[in-house]
This record gives structure tokens, sequence and C-alpha cells, in this order.
């Protein structure tokens, strides 16, 4: 199916359906049989309950710095670029695999209050294959345990290996392959700040976005419901 039909799904539910989403026990062997279609509905319908005004970020009073003005600018291009394809314009989260694992990189830009919050994140082992803390290279193959770079679509939750996760659309050719490869995002112990604390960085995952369990509340609250995220090479400079 192609994406503009998802996100006509996602859109057209949201809207006119309030079905309550009953996560499921996740099957790792069944990715290549999911139902692209019922992924986005379901996770339309689950996070019109999650997304309310009261877990909005608030809007503080601070000036933001020239990185986080970067940022800002980065999440306010990429959504306009794929604005047709997102249900949620206000919040944008942005992965800058400039940065080493042991700093946080997974951004929070919301674009109503000029804002921006910020968590680590783990990247994939494909990607770090010396396991340094840094990203070497994006791959959208399946089995690369790879990061891949673009924009995706944020879809349903769900239950799974480290319980509730969030499905991933791939809406660019770099990663294209996101639902077939089971990119999501999810918490993970390797991803907690006590890692970097011990081991100077995070562990790695196998292409998924992995958060601190407390961290991925955040994210869970304010990024899932159709709205973007976008994984690339930002840097401060």
């Amino acid at each position: 199916m192609k994406i503009s039909h998802l996100v006509h799904d996602v859109r057209s539910f949201a809207k006119f359906g309030m079905a309550k989403l009953t996560p499921g026990r996740y099957d790792p062997g069944m990715g290549a049989a999911i139902n692209r279609r019922k992924v986005l509905l379901g996770g339309a319908a689950a996070t019109a309950a999650l997304c309310l005004p009261a877990r909005a970020i608030a809007a503080t009073a601070s000036s933001v710095t020239p990185y986080q003005r970067k940022i800002l600018e980065t999440a306010s291009r990429e959504r306009d670029r794929v604005a047709s394809k997102l249900w949620r314009t206000d919040i944008v989260g942005i992965a800058d695999y400039a940065q080493p694992s042991w700093k946080p990189r997974m951004h929070l830009a919301n674009l109503e209050n000029g804002t921006v919050r910020s968590f680590l994140t783990a990247h994939g082992k494909g990607s770090d294959r010396e396991h340094d803390g840094w990203l070497k290279s994006f791959s959208k193959v399946p089995g690369s345990h790879a990061t891949s770079r673009g924009a995706y679509l944020t879809c349903e939750w769900y239950t799974g290996k480290y319980g509730t996760s969030v499905r991933l659309a791939g809406l660019d050719q770099d990663n294209m392959t996101a639902l077939e490869r089971l990119i999501v995002i999810h918490p993970a112990w390797y991803a907690e700040s006590a890692m970097v604390e011990k081991w100077g960085k995070l562990g790695r995952s196998q292409g998924c976005f992995a958060l601190g369990h407390k961290d991925f509340n955040d994210v869970l609250f304010n990024l899932s419901g159709g709205r973007l995220l976008f994984a690339d090479r930002i840097g401060e400079g």
C-alpha cells in the first residue's frame, strides 16, 4: 500500500473513529505479514487519546542556543517537506547522529512555542561496528542492524519485547524499509543514562530508536500520533 493511502487512513480514522487499541504481543517472525493499513489505523486511535493538551510540552521563557535554533530550523524545514503525509505538525522529533551516543541527541522540537527538549538515544550496531559510540553509516538494508536516515511517520503503539513501543513508517527512499525491518521507538536498559556513567556510551540497537524508560515516556506522549521523526547528521556547526 502506498504511504499516501496510509496517511489518509491515519487522518480519517483519527477524526471519525475512536476505537480502543488493544496492544498485542510482538512477534518478530510475523513482520512480513504486518497489515500496514491496520498498523496505522490502530495507532491513530490509540494516540488520539494519548496526545491530549494536558500532555503537551510546557513552554519555557528561556532563549534557545544556536544549536537548538538549528534543530528548530531543521524541524520546520522537514515538517514542511513532508507535511502532506503528517497528521500532527506541532512537535517534530530530530535524531542528530552527528552527536555521539553519550550526548542527548533525540530532540523534541516544539514548533508552536519554539522550545527544544533533548534525550539520549541509541543507534544501530550495524552503524557502529567498533562500538565506540559514534554512528559511522546509515543503511536501509534488511538485516544490516543499522540506523536509517530520513523522515519517519510515527504510527501505532503496541506491547513488544521491550514493552510499549511505537511503530515507524519510512517516508524517504533512505528509510522506506522501516516497516519491513520493524524499526520502532522503544525503551531499553542499554539506553539508560547509567550506561553512560558506567561505560561512557550507550549500548546499540538493531536499528531502532531506543531510549531510557523515563525518556521514552516523554517521547511516547509527545511524538506519537502521526507526527514526524527525522534522523540524519545535523551537527552543531
